[in-house]
């Protein structure tokens, strides 16, 4: 057996044509293709607009950049996430405010949203972490109640639901992204989605430096020479429709890619759940949340530390099984702690499980025979462990 990688994307002969029928079109950008994704990506979630953009990244920026935030603002957010939640808040010139995370979540937890807010806040950033919803709607209460502008990081939790209510519903605006580790690609590329005109408008703009929708439209029917007309500082965020044409065949499948998923979750827990030694990824009962797996992270007992933690990860990657340190905390890369005077111990349950947690192999196609092999090298490498504690 060849060596399992942490993911792989699901592309069939459907998503290749897609892709070949553009190259043949001649119609590389702007076109009917990012059109049609953007229509189903927002009927997924149950917005009016969808916005496709080069990244998810590049989404948050101009969610944030739409609604006005810049330099001496302050967003509340987590320091459990990729970095680029927290990046965007400072591409936009404001202030990630971290709060702590709740362990069973592992999203912010609302009961220290309140505290944070001070009158520099401009906004919430709250990240459905390994595409978990819980919290979600406790938290847009806060916004509410607060009058500030909740966004919502959905990069990680397509096709997710809590009580009913679609991931990417939340807040003002949401944003998914299209990685090739997510439940579904576009290689690199992103959407913003939201019900808001003005919004939507204003990040149509930006991501297209500058230009107003408008203007693009009138030059690419009725060639008026608008092309070079920029009503305001904007960005190349483009997706092109190459991306988008991969974007849309895949949602076409969503729903069979995520039970996909959902079944290699099941090989997962079924031969990991009875480990004393495992925390296993779960939405806490009696939440009505519907996790969209986007990986599968398992998190070691307290007995363990992050120098254990690395050497499973080590022995598991030399026994050619994938796996990473998802995620180390925000505040603690050393840009944050150089710049930012950020410290170990400011955010301690994040830390704490950043510590301890392992990203198993996770993509549509694993088959029983990987995932039986993934389970048994772990269990060895924690028994490893066991026989080293002093």
């Amino acid at each position: 057996m060849s060596d399992i990688p942490l993911s792989q994307p699901d592309i069939t002969q459907s998503d290749i044509n897609a892709v070949v029928d553009v190259l043949r079109s001649g119609r590389l950008s702007i076109g009917p293709r990012r059109d049609l994704f953007e229509q189903l990506v927002a009927a997924r979630a149950k917005r009016r607009h969808g916005i496709a953009v080069s990244s998810g990244t590049a989404g948050l920026h101009l969610c944030l950049l739409g609604l006005g935030i810049g330099p001496g603002d302050e967003v509340v957010t987590t320091p459990f996430s990729f970095i680029a939640s927290s990046n965007a808040i400072l591409m936009a010139g404001a202030k990630p405010v971290f709060v702590d995370i709740d362990p069973n979540s592992l999203n912010m937890d609302p009961n220290l949203i309140e505290a944070a807010i001070t009158p520099k806040t401009k906004a919430i950033l709250v990240v459905e972490v390994f595409g978990n919803p819980q919290h979600m709607d406790t938290i847009e209460q806060i916004a509410n109640k607060y009058e500030l502008p909740l966004i919502e990081d959905s990069c990680e939790g397509l096709g997710g639901k809590l009580r009913g209510r679609p991931i990417g519903n939340f807040g003002r605006c949401s944003v998914f992204a299209f990685y090739p580790n997510k439940q579904i690609t576009t290689g690199e590329g992103g959407m913003i989605v939201t019900d808001d005109d003005r919004l939507a408008e204003l990040c149509r703009s930006l991501r297209n430096q500058g230009r107003s929708e408008s203007s693009v439209t009138d030059n690419l029917t009725n060639n008026t020479g608008t092309w070079l007309n920029h009503e305001r500082l904007g960005y190349n965020y483009r997706l092109s429709e190459i991306a988008s044409a991969l974007g849309a065949s895949q949602m076409e499948r969503l729903d069979t890619l995520l039970e996909k998923r959902r079944e290699v979750v099941g090989m997962y827990m079924r031969r990991l759940m009875d480990w004393d030694d495992l925390m296993l990824p779960n939405c806490q009962p009696g939440t009505e949340s519907e996790r969209s797996w986007f990986v599968f992270v398992v998190r070691l007992s307290n007995v363990y530390g992050q120098v254990q933690r690395d050497r499973i990860i080590t022995g598991l990657r030399r026994h050619e099984i994938g796996a990473s340190n998802y995620f180390p905390c925000i505040h603690l890369q050393p840009f944050y702690q150089r710049d930012m005077g950020f410290n170990k111990g400011d955010f301690p349950i994040a830390e704490s499980i950043g510590d301890r947690t392992i990203a198993l192999p996770f993509h549509p196609n694993l088959d029983e025979t990987e995932v039986e092999l993934i389970c048994h090298t772990l269990k060895v490498m924690i028994q490893r462990e066991q026989l080293l504690q002093p």
